[in-house]
């Protein structure tokens, strides 16, 4: 009989669950819906505008007496003044008056110049060179030397012409004896021919032998004039009278006539003359006043246009116009008694042609330029300024004259009127306080030719005017435009000390 035992499950195998029991399989997650995802960029949204609010939000405090203040009309009192400031701010930017320069119109005379590029030239200039050949002897001159007319500058051996002057004179000799000879036939010739014991024919014959002699004898009267006049030339004397350049030749060398260089230059230069050109629209009143009979007044100026070097008139014109640069050639001379001009010298030309009589002048500074041409602005009665076409006239260094458009006492704007407009308001200041430096290191505003005090305008050029004006006791009046500018300006020191009594801003 066999016995069976049960086997028991194994350890690790673990029991079977029913399958009711067993949960179900997790979902994966899906995306967030719409609403959700619109929701969240609102809020990005939202939350960018609030910074940005904050971030850009002006600074409606300014600082006055190391306090700050409430910009937008209210009172506060500085560190160091008792009482109330003097200073109000303007409002809006767009209403402030700017600050500007100006100065009055006024009648004189305007010199007219014509201005020209010229060449100093030598009113003569001469190469000294031998009239014989022969050997340099001495100079006598000294490189750069002063000489007048006549003075010996060179001598040349002149023996040679002595030598021929000798020569010529014994042939002179010779031929006057048989002249002299000749001459006693012709007296015995024509008592024999009287006496009927010769022909005419010898006679004749006589007498034409005379005349041969006494031409031979003149032959000889050149040949010694000619000797002589080569000992002359031995001395190589100055033609002109001039200054002397460098020596071209040392003594002892052989000098002939016909050397390219000479011996020497002689240049004069007191006169001196300047040769200039002109336009050829510019002829016409040349010619006006040189037909009026008086002297053109022409300075020569160095090269930078800084130094009068002298002063001379016009002496001639060419007598035609260059084609090719329609240009017309000028002559002046200078005295040049102290020898500022020098031969080939540069300069600069100012020719005075007219002068006009009770002309408008105003600084050139003030002429403004823009499409419909030249203007200027001018300040009228009530401190608004007006656009004013001109006419330009002739100028001067930095006074123009007006043609037409403006009247002599009239105001111009001749500093400040980059940002002016037609009609708009300016505030007059001087030039010099505009540019006087500031108690805080910057430039200090320019002072009211109203008279008034208090103001804490800082400089301005470009019309730029403070935003607001702080007294020096503390009051602070203006719209919340005028904050930030006036802060700014007190950080930096621009603003002057207001009429309140109190200390210097800090």
């Amino acid at each position: 009989m066999t016995t069976t035992t049960p086997s028991s499950p194994a350890p690790d195998t673990p029991p079977s669950a029913a399958p009711s029991d067993i949960p179900p399989p997790e979902k994966p997650p899906g995306p967030p819906s719409r609403a959700f995802r619109w929701w969240l960029l609102a809020l990005v949204v939202a939350i960018a505008a609030v910074a940005a609010y904050f971030y850009y939000k002006p600074d409606t405090t300014t600082t006055v007496g190391g306090a700050p203040q409430q910009a937008g009309g209210g009172q506060g009192k500085g560190a160091r003044g008792g009482g109330q400031g003097a200073g109000k701010g303007q409002g809006a930017q767009g209403n402030r008056p700017l600050p500007v320069v100006a100065e009055d119109a006024k009648s004189g005379d305007m010199e007219v110049y014509l201005d020209a590029l010229g060449s100093v030239t030598a009113l003569n200039s001469v190469t000294v060179h031998s009239r014989v050949d022969g050997q340099l002897m001495r100079v006598a001159f000294s490189e750069g030397q002063r000489v007048r007319a006549g003075d010996v500058l060179a001598e040349i051996d002149p023996r040679p012409f002595q030598v021929q002057l000798t020569q010529a004179e014994g042939q002179m000799a010779k031929d006057q004896a048989l002249l002299k000879n000749a001459r006693l036939d012709v007296e015995r010739y024509a008592q024999l021919f009287q006496q009927d014991s010769i022909a005419r024919q010898q006679l004749d014959t006589q007498r034409a032998l005379v005349s041969q002699y006494e031409g031979t004898v003149k032959a000889d009267q050149g040949a010694i004039d000619n000797a002589k006049l080569q000992l002359v030339y031995a001395r190589v004397t100055a033609p002109i009278s001039g200054r002397l350049g460098l020596r071209q030749v040392d003594a002892g060398n052989v000098v002939h006539a016909g050397d390219a260089n000479g011996i020497v230059v002689i240049t004069q230069v007191q006169p001196i003359s300047v040769v200039f050109t002109l336009p050829e629209d510019s002829l016409t009143q040349v010619l006006k006043r040189m037909r009026e009979g008086t002297k053109v007044p022409v300075e020569a100026w160095d090269r930078a246009q800084k130094v009068k070097l002298a002063d001379g008139v016009l002496q001639s014109i060419d007598n035609q116009i260059d084609a090719t640069t329609g240009t017309v050639k000028l002559k002046a001379q200078f005295p040049n008694q102290d020898e500022s001009l020098f031969p080939n010298q540069f300069v600069n030309i100012r020719m005075l042609i007219d002068t006009l009589h009770g002309a408008i002048l105003i600084p050139t500074a003030a002429i403004q330029r823009g499409n419909a041409g030249t203007f200027v602005y001018v300040v009228k009665e009530d401190s608004s300024v007006t656009v004013r076409p001109v006419v330009l006239g002739p100028a001067k260094g930095e006074i123009t004259s007006i043609s037409k458009g403006l009247q002599a006492g009239e105001k111009v704007v001749v500093d400040g009127a980059d940002k002016l407009r037609e009609g708009g308001k300016v505030e007059l200041i001087s030039r010099d306080a505009q540019t006087a430096p500031g108690p805080g290191g910057g430039r200090r505003g320019g002072q009211r030719k109203g008279g008034g005090q208090g103001s804490d305008q800082p400089a301005a050029r470009t019309g730029a005017a403070a935003a607001g004006q702080t007294g020096a006791s503390g009051e602070v009046k203006g719209g919340p435009d005028n904050a930030r500018p006036g802060a700014d300006n007190a950080k930096r020191g621009e603003g002057r000390r207001g009429a309140g009594g109190g200390g210097p801003p800090q």
